[in-house]
């Protein structure tokens, strides 16, 4: 009973511990996303670059797995091309490395302090620190859980059981394979090496059984990422291979050579938990070492094997260009009016991803329309930024009407984007929630997005060349959509009275309308702006909204 009643504590111990550091890393990933383009642009530039941020980031989010789960969503969006992403990819697994380093220092020993000061920040402080209290107090928990697990499995020492069960670990091949599977099953390599350590610490397990495990950890972690890369694009589908090649390509090549690899750890370290963190470390900076200055051979090398093509969607504007302010602030503006219709393409690809997750859920599209949102941020700040520095010289009445229209347009371009994002959401909130539409909901759907997706290409032609007739349709289109989304919502109601729809089916769908006319209304607010931004056209007439 005793040794049932330990093993269950082993267990929730554990369990603690994988608690702490899956709301750890959402934690912290919701504190980065306002400064996840910096990270961006500084990985992109350079191979070296990436493995820093990846290093970075997977010390912050405490998962190799969520940084390349992050990254391959990144590639799949094309905010940065596969070449880039190896880089962060390598970088992400030396981060986990560290982590280990920390539970091998004995830093769980401070978690109350963690756990008593990120409470209290938690609780008392405001707006970022709050949150940074919250990672901290995770931050804790997680370690509290490794130190339990720690005093847990100390009598395991005497068990014959452990005995018998640790001794078939004892074989490299059946070790390697634990590792893989328990780490693709846990998704963190983390978390059974950091037991391991912690095992050692106590006298449970020697270097010799612990390897192998490290290193089938180490493949088994790359399981997530490629199941994420099936519903993304091909270069996505590119990152998870290469991920998986430099992990197989690593801890093939240590087992292989398995005798002399512990034979370099036992003379690095007489510590059997400093032994296991370093052949973590060791083996992910030789993976790095190796392919670092492979890196664009490898690429085209994968780029063959999966062939395709690659979408890449600058982040940053392609065309304010910087000189044209203070030379000429007539082609100025003429940078602004290309970069707008920049993004209003991104917002129509974001309006169709999003729109087609109403019918047919695709987890994929919706991290698309996220990653893709982030663009739309930048962009805007970019142009707003761009039309601030211009507006502080002498412009005409002309240009300052144009400048004054611009500014008010890409803010309705990305309040597209915005609206894009909570159709998306509302979609998972459906299939999570199992919620079905009747068939007249469908079509009715279907109707309003054909005329809004319409309305999105007219804004794109508008931008790049004019065009009074686009501007008029865009009018009318938006008057049909207020009478069709008045419609739907009467037609809704009448159906949830006579019992043919799911209750809880009548929010999300009147949501659904809510912000598909709101993206109408932008388009139309954005052909207004055109007209006015020309004093040789007249500003469309704002057709009065239905009332709802």
């Amino acid at each position: 009973m005793d040794n049932l009643q330990t093993a269950l504590l082993f267990s929730a111990y554990i369990s603690l511990f994988l608690f702490g550091m899956a709301r750890l890393s959402s934690t912290v990933q919701r504190l980065m996303t306002a400064r996840v383009r910096d990270y961006i642009r500084y990985a992109v530039r350079k191979p070296f670059n990436g493995i820093l941020t990846g290093i970075f980031a997977t010390v912050l989010l405490q998962s190799s797995t969520a940084t390349s789960v992050i990254t391959i969503g990144m590639v799949g969006a094309g905010l940065i091309t596969f070449f880039h992403s190896l880089g962060i990819i390598l970088g992400a697994d030396i981060g986990t490395s560290l982590t280990v380093q920390l539970v091998v220092w004995k830093l769980n020993k401070l978690s109350p302090v963690f756990i008593i000061a990120g409470a209290l920040a938690w609780i008392l402080a405001r707006g970022k620190w709050k949150r940074i209290g919250e990672a901290t107090f995770y931050f804790g928990v997680m370690f509290l859980g490794l130190t339990l697990t720690a005093e847990t499995a100390a009598p395991f020492r005497d068990s014959g059981l452990w005995a018998r069960y640790y001794g078939e670990f004892k074989n490299p091949l059946i070790g390697f394979i634990a590792g893989a599977v328990f780490t693709g099953a846990v998704h963190s390599s983390l978390i059974p090496i950091s037991i391991l350590a912690i095992l050692a610490q106590q006298g449970l397990v020697d270097l010799q059984a612990s390897i192998p495990v490290v290193l089938g950890a180490n493949l088994g972690t790359t399981v997530t990422a490629v199941m994420a890369s099936f519903v993304s694009s091909m270069s996505a589908r590119r990152s998870a291979a290469a991920h998986f090649v430099f992990k197989i390509a690593g801890a093939g090549t240590a087992l292989v050579f398995l005798p002399a690899f512990l034979w370099l750890l036992e003379n690095m370290s007489s510590d059997v938990a400093q032994q296991i963190a370093l052949g973590h470390v060791l083996l992910n900076i030789g993976i790095v070492a190796v392919f670092t200055p492979l890196l664009k051979p490898f690429a085209k090398m994968i780029e063959k094997a999966l062939p395709g093509n690659e979408e890449d969607l600058p982040l940053w504007p392609e065309f304010l260009d910087e000189n044209c302010i203070a030379q000429d602030p007539k082609a100025a503006l003429e940078c602004v009016r290309k970069e707008l219709t920049r993004q209003a393409v991104l917002a129509g690809r974001m309006a169709r991803d999003s729109m087609s997750l109403l019918t047919e859920y695709n987890p994929g599209k919706k991290k698309n329309v996220f990653y893709l949102e982030l663009v739309q941020d930048n962009l805007r700040t970019s142009i707003i930024g761009y039309l601030c520095r211009l507006s502080n010289d002498s412009l005409s009445e002309n240009l300052s009407r144009k400048l004054f229209a611009y500014t008010a347009m890409t803010d309705d371009i990305e309040r597209i984007g915005d609206h894009c994002v909570n159709l998306s959401e509302l979609a998972q909130r459906k299939k999570d929630d199992d919620i079905e539409f009747s068939e007249p909901a469908y079509a009715e759907l279907a109707e309003i997005r054909r005329l809004n997706l319409q309305s999105i290409a007219d804004v794109v032609t508008i931008l790049e060349k004019g065009g009074k007739g686009e501007m008029l349709a865009i009018n009318e289109r938006e008057e049909k959509i207020d009478i069709a989304v008045w419609i739907a919502r009467e037609k809704h109601l009448e159906r949830f009275h006579k019992k043919l729809c799911q209750t809880e089916a009548g929010p999300v769908f009147v949501e659904m309308l809510v912000n598909l006319e709101r993206i109408s209304d932008h388009c139309q607010n954005i052909a207004e702006h055109v007209a006015a931004s020309d004093a040789a056209w007249q500003p469309v007439s704002k057709t009065p909204v239905i009332s709802l």
